[in-house]
């Protein structure tokens, strides 16, 4: 089987992982600061802090902006369920904004006549969270000056664009945001096995969530409400949570994020054979060409959206592709279609753009490693798919 994403360890990543194991520092060691100075550089921000998943980070991002019980937060459909969830899990209600058929990111026209219907109903969002699909960054200057306009706050769900760039300048960098965030999953453009971290150009946001992502406790002082009773002293400040990263996972993701360009490359190599090779076939892709660069995460493709029985016709084509030992994959279901959000009320045709791309996605495999008999082997049976299913 073609996996549609893999992880590349190198012999220096295993070495770097080994030093830790045989350090005295398996956790809350030196490998942490090393990893997320990586970060920092790669994206051109003042403040990177690793945390165990994206999620965890989405999820302090958003507690550290104030995110709770009767407030809002707005995030694409076109995502994995934690996008929206991290919303519920801090106790306010979520909402979808319907994304650009073209970039598959959300719309920020649709955005800004959300926000003029909720502004006068009095319910506009505390947080916006747009979603990079695929490694490719949203309209993010046109996301800003809505938030200046409407007064809501942004985190930008990176999990697919480490090393994507963007309105000049790296993702991460959060001059459009108060926080970005990342994940390190064995499938995205650098792994730490799980892990993610969070970017922000706020001192005070950096210090909070520094502190919460290890149980809301500080030994700093200055921070303290009163004089420590000795060295061994604490304070928990805040109701936080154990979503630290061990150094192992770190070790392994410094080592990887010296390679994060050529990674990139390789993607990009790739992805120019799939246009090419693509280019005649009843399909829609993603648009690209935007401002900048995607970290292309994923190649996703759709068949056409006028064909008839199209969902019936994608399953078709999964299946077959599948058999072929190419592991073709689908993002995403759309979050507000999924049984625990259709009890809190929502349905399909919300958002019918994403609802429409779901019905005929596919994502091809697409990761640094793979070789040209590889992708040759996915473009002809992708190719001979469609022409049994009388497309071609």
């Amino acid at each position: 089987m073609i996996p549609y994403g893999r992880q590349w360890i190198s012999p220096e990543d295993i070495a770097s992982v080994v030093d830790v194991l045989t350090s005295d520092h398996l956790t809350q060691g030196p490998a942490i600061p090393r990893f997320e100075q990586a970060v920092r550089t790669a994206c051109a921000a003042p403040h990177a802090i690793a945390i165990n998943s994206a999620t965890s980070g989405l999820h302090i991002a958003s507690l550290a902006l104030g995110l709770g019980q009767g407030k809002r937060l707005w995030t694409s459909p076109n995502s994995f369920v934690a996008s929206a969830n991290v919303a519920r899990l801090c106790g306010a209600e979520v909402d979808f904004v319907d994304i650009d058929p073209d970039t598959l990111n959300m719309c920020a026209g649709q955005l800004r006549d959300k926000l003029q219907i909720a502004r006068r109903a009095g319910r506009l969002p505390h947080i916006v969270m747009p979603v990079h699909f695929a490694g490719l960054s949203c309209d993010m200057p046109a996301i800003h000056a809505l938030a200046l306009e409407f007064g809501f706050q942004v985190i930008e769900d990176a999990s697919h664009a480490i090393g994507a760039i963007h309105d000049g300048g790296p993702v991460g960098e959060c001059r459009h945001s108060d926080a970005c965030v990342f994940s390190f999953h064995p499938v995205k453009i650098v792994t730490t096995g799980e892990g993610g971290a969070v970017t922000t150009r706020n001192d005070r946001l950096a210090t909070t969530l520094d502190r919460l992502r290890s149980h809301g406790i500080t030994r700093d002082p200055a921070l303290m409400t009163h004089d420590a009773d000795g060295p061994w002293y604490y304070q928990q400040l805040d109701l936080g949570l154990n979503y630290r990263m061990t150094d192992m996972q770190a070790a392994l993701g410094a080592s990887q994020m010296q390679r994060l360009e050529q990674f990139i490359d390789l993607r990009h190599s790739l992805a120019r054979r799939y246009d090419t090779a693509l280019a005649n076939l009843p399909l829609r892709r993603q648009q690209r060409d935007m401002a900048g660069r995607s970290a292309l995460h994923l190649y996703p493709v759709q068949l056409d959206p006028s064909l008839p029985d199209r969902a019936g016709l994608r399953r078709r084509l999964f299946d077959r592709m599948r058999n072929d030992g190419i592991g073709v994959n689908v993002h995403y279901i759309p979050i507000h279609t999924q049984p625990y959000y259709r009890a809190l009320g929502f349905r399909r045709g919300q958002c019918p753009v994403a609802e429409t791309y779901y019905e005929g996605a596919l994502s091809l495999p697409l990761h640094p490693q793979m070789s040209d008999a590889d992708q040759a082997a996915v473009i002809d049976s992708l190719t001979s798919g469609l022409t049994s299913l009388g497309l071609i």
